[in-house]
């Protein structure tokens, strides 16, 4: 039964909620400034109201102590009225102040809160237009790589049909002739173009989503036993022996069997590439708590503490001069596994080599099997 992923792009979904999250965190932030300014503002205010009043209060007991020197105690009770009505008058003005501080201060915010959505609202509208154009920049390029893709894997099979006869001739004369390395050559040649397509072509379903896999019940050993008797003759021309370490007579589990052999081929593939003649190759199957758990081991230089996570990168590669890849495989295979509901990854000490295992669930639920979300 066929399944695609489906699932939302990722980036974009972080995206938005990256965004989300900021705009929360300006809007608090600016609640917090916009309160604490207006906190020092009131402060300031008041301390300056205290300072006038100490002053006023300071000035009136100077004049009443004049006013009582000079014998003047029948003017206090007119003074004393007048003194209120000031008072009053200042306390008006002063309640005045404070009310158009409150409004200037709510139509400050009343603006900023129409301007906000606005600004944010031109935002997501540009964010939606690049959005677009992206799509459609990525549509032109699957559809363009469709058809290269197809058109090169034509030419392709053009070219393993010539060697297939060319072999015939070859054949009848010693395989240490010229024309029989040649035709050997070209094999890998074709085989390697082919490789390379594949990758680039489940790079972009992967990129958009559609992954396809198709989940089935079935035994793991056989494709095991099948990597190791394909691999072993490729190994034993770099005198690379080639194990195969099982303790259980099957391995039933739920995968597609073509995208695991994938993931088999370019572990196989990557470990050959980077062990010295005369090292070896294990290649380890089992079942362990309802997951089947595999491993292919080498005895090739190993790879550095600090790259054991991103070799599973895009266009990631331990020999920045080494150009018989894209990169791409190792990405692949974390994405297939990911899809299978497991996870990979690889051990390693340099000079000592390295182990890249993963693991899959034995048993896929019934919405997994139909390729529904769970």
């Amino acid at each position: 039964m066929a399944v695609e992923d489906a699932k939302p792009r990722p980036e974009r979904e972080e995206t938005d909620e990256s965004l989300r999250v900021e705009r929360d965190i300006t809007d608090r932030a600016l609640a917090e400034k916009r309160a604490a300014v207006e906190a020092k503002s009131d402060a300031a205010v008041s301390r300056a109201r205290d300072r006038a009043d100490a002053v006023l209060s300071a000035a009136r007991e100077d004049a009443d102590q004049s006013s009582r020197e000079l014998g003047l105690d029948q003017a206090s009770d007119a003074v004393a009225k007048e003194r209120s009505l000031e008072d009053v008058i200042v306390r008006g003005e002063r309640a005045v102040a404070d009310e158009n501080l409150r409004r200037e201060r709510a139509e400050h915010a009343r603006i900023l809160s129409k301007l906000f959505p606005l600004e944010r609202y031109k935002t997501d509208m540009h964010l939606l237009t690049e959005r677009a154009r992206s799509d459609d920049a990525l549509s032109h390029r699957d559809d363009f790589l469709s058809i290269v893709s197809h058109d090169l894997r034509n030419l392709l099979g053009g070219i393993v049909m010539s060697v297939e006869l060319l072999s015939g001739e070859a054949s009848a004369q010693d395989d240490g002739s010229e024309p029989a390395l040649a035709v050997k050559r070209v094999r890998r040649y074709a085989a390697r173009m082919s490789r390379l397509i594949n990758d680039l072509v489940d790079v972009v379903s992967i990129e958009s989503g559609k992954l396809a896999s198709t989940m089935d019940r079935g035994d793991a050993l056989a494709l095991l036993v099948e990597t190791v008797e394909t691999f072993r003759p490729v190994a034993s021309e770099k005198e690379i022996a080639v194990e195969l370490e099982v303790a259980e007579r099957s391995l039933p589990a739920d995968f597609d069997p073509e995208r695991i052999l994938q993931v088999l081929s370019n572990l196989m593939m990557n470990s050959i590439k980077f062990t010295p003649p005369g090292g070896k190759i294990r290649v380890r199957g089992e079942r362990a708590g309802g997951e089947l758990r595999v491993s292919v081991s080498d005895t090739g230089p190993g790879v550095p503490s600090d790259m054991l996570e991103i070799v599973f990168e895009r266009f990631w590669q331990i020999g920045k001069k080494d150009r018989r890849g894209l990169g791409l495989g190792l990405y692949i295979c974390k994405n297939i596994i990911e899809a299978h509901g497991g996870r990979i990854w690889v051990e390693s000490r340099m000079g000592e080599g390295s182990t890249f295992s993963f693991t899959i669930p034995c048993a896929l639920g019934s919405a997994d099997r139909r390729g529904e979300a769970p």
